[in-house]
């Protein structure tokens, strides 16, 4: 019995420094690669975000002039409690914004936006940060497998956001209308926004 119980104490011991030790080592690798994950996440973000406006319509870091949307707001756009706006400038002048959006209703889930609207209110840009939609089906929404996003830009604020078959102007792939009809909804819901917030907006109030 007593050699049982030794052994017993043993096994736990030896499990006990497994465990430490695989620890150890899972917090140094995560220490070691957490700034450089966050570093690469900001870079992608950044190029997304001027990708949402056209070259050449700001001057300003726009990764830099983020402002928290109100609460109410964000729950409209992007279903929870904090979103942001970015204000694009030219010559300090409010030139257009970047608004954060979701569609939490896509085939796979949510799909995370950005959208760009210039001064006027016309929609220049629509870029997919991350969505679980099907791939060869209803991942064309994303610009890095198709161009079909391409289409929101240049629409005006009175464009019928809805894809063909439910009588908007929006183009969608036949057997994937659940994500096209996703991201539709969620443009409206930014272009609502802009023009109701507009004037705010162009004093750099959200």
């Amino acid at each position: 019995m007593r050699n049982a119980a030794t052994q017993a104490r043993r096994s736990a011991i030896t499990l006990a420094a497994f465990a430490a030790t695989a620890t150890v080592l899972l917090a140094g690798t995560w220490l070691a690669t957490h700034q450089q994950v966050e570093a690469n996440e900001a870079a992608t973000r950044a190029a997304l975000l001027a990708q949402a406006l056209p070259a050449g319509s700001f001057d300003n870091d726009l990764a830099a002039s983020a402002l928290p949307l109100p609460r109410s707001v964000a729950q409209q756009l992007v279903q929870r409690d904090a979103a942001k706006v970015y204000l694009a400038r030219q010559h300090g002048q409010l030139s257009g914004v970047v608004l954060e959006a979701a569609a939490p209703n896509g085939y796979g889930g949510r799909i995370e936006l950005l959208v760009g609207i210039a001064r006027n209110g016309t929609v220049q840009g629509v870029r997919v940060v991350s969505h679980r939609e099907t791939p060869g089906l209803g991942d064309y929404i994303d610009l890095a497998v198709s161009p079909w996003a391409r289409q929101f830009a240049g629409k005006p604020a009175d464009s019928r956001w809805a894809v063909k078959k439910d009588g908007g102007d929006t183009d969608y792939i036949s057997g994937a209308t659940i994500s096209a009809r996703a991201v539709s909804a969620a443009v409206a819901r930014c272009s609502d926004y802009y023009r109701s917030a507009q004037a705010r907006l162009l004093q750099g109030q959200p």
